[in-house]
């Protein structure tokens, strides 16, 4: 059995490049079309190997919706994408009922949009939706297509798409993508439904848009946001924002926005087992750099670790648990935000009056998702 369990990890971590060009020659060259009909029959959810992540659309004022399957009688279930191994690449989305998990395509459609749904293992059908928190159902279509990727966008009632994502436990993003492996229309046949995509969560390449003001957030481990703040001595709120200035998400400032201003954001030197991160006025003046729960509470945000240049930023909640913060653009692109290091001594620099420990910066995420 040891063996045979050694055997199978092997196979998970296959590039997957190669099952790529093994799918696209074994497609390419039938002329019938493949049914598989075992794709949608239902399996087991739970194994302690698997990292469940969070489906969600993201708002371009920061919020997340969420994205659920629904039947023909408004019933809801859960949309997910299943982590099962070591790798975060390339992760199934499935619909989930109980113990049981349905297959999430993009069929084939003669309509602007194609269709996403979910296929039970009865043939039946669930609609794909973002709901918002004012009660509103906002459609989920594949909107374009580069080549092997299809766009996947919620559509709100204006006609503007709102970018969907899979968030992991501790805040990883990926993007939810249609993969297409064909260049037939379709690809398979599922209980009579032609699949002209599979829907997949892949690591996120990026973009070109320059979305000046990001949103800084923390992100639950249920896949929620928490507002970030700075808060003055008189306990005014302003908003902290990651500042993109050019074309470019390699780099981003993080700042306090008061009064018509940006002021930076800093991790002081400090003595204490973590360090405080603060806005730093003109005067001299300190703002704390805050998560504020829908409930009011105020949690802080510390700087926790360091890994060589690194200083790890986190959100502590009431029982010591850390929460990662996040950069999120408008179109749903998604930062890290970490502290940086240049000097090797602990002081980098002193601002009016202030001795910082490290800068305050939103970086594109890096590393891999250990399983946990």
């Amino acid at each position: 059995m040891k063996k045979l369990k050694g055997f199978t990890q092997i196979l998970r971590t296959l590039p997957i490049a190669a099952g790529f060009i093994l799918l696209t020659g074994f497609f390419g060259c039938k002329n019938e079309l493949p049914e598989n009909k075992e794709v949608v029959t239902s399996i087991e959810v739970s194994s302690p190997e698997e990292v469940i992540w969070h489906i969600k659309a993201v708002h371009p004022e920061g919020k997340l919706l969420d994205v659920k399957a629904l039947d023909k009688d408004g019933k809801l279930y859960d949309v997910k994408a299943i982590q099962d191994s070591d790798q975060r690449s390339f992760m199934d989305i499935k619909a989930l009922s109980g113990d049981k998990t349905f297959a999430v395509k993009i069929l084939v459609s003669g309509d602007k949009y194609t269709r996403i749904k979910a296929i039970k293992d009865d043939g039946s059908v669930l609609d794909i939706k973002a709901l918002s928190p004012e009660g509103d159902t906002l459609d989920i279509k594949g909107v374009s297509r580069s080549q092997n990727i299809i766009h996947i966008k919620a559509i709100d009632k204006k006609g503007k798409f709102y970018g969907i994502k899979a968030i992991s436990p501790t805040g990883e993003l990926n993007d939810v993508k249609g993969v297409k492996l064909s260049e037939e229309q379709t690809e398979m046949l599922i209980m009579d439904h032609a699949v002209y995509a599979h829907v997949k969560a892949l690591p996120q390449a990026g973009s070109i848009s320059n979305d000046r003001n990001w949103h800084v957030k923390a992100i639950h481990p249920e896949g929620t946001f928490i507002d970030v703040k700075a808060i003055d001595a008189e306990d005014n709120i302003y908003d902290v924002r990651a500042i993109q200035d050019n074309y470019q998400r390699s780099l981003l400032n993080v700042m306090a926005l008061v009064g018509g201003k940006e002021i930076p954001v800093k991790i002081l030197l400090s003595e204490d087992e973590y360090s405080p991160l603060k806005a730093i006025t003109s005067d001299g003046s300190l703002l704390d750099i805050n998560a504020i729960t829908p409930g009011g509470d105020k949690l802080d945000i510390k700087g926790v670790r360091r890994s060589g240049n690194i200083v790890h930023i986190k959100v502590i909640a009431k029982d010591g648990s850390f929460y990662g913060i996040k950069a999120i653009s408008p179109d749903g692109e998604l930062n890290d935000v970490k502290g940086i290091k240049i000097m090797k001594i602990p002081l980098e620099q002193k601002i009016n009056g202030h001795e910082v420990y490290a800068h305050v910066k939103a970086l594109p995420q890096a590393g891999l998702l250990p399983l946990e």
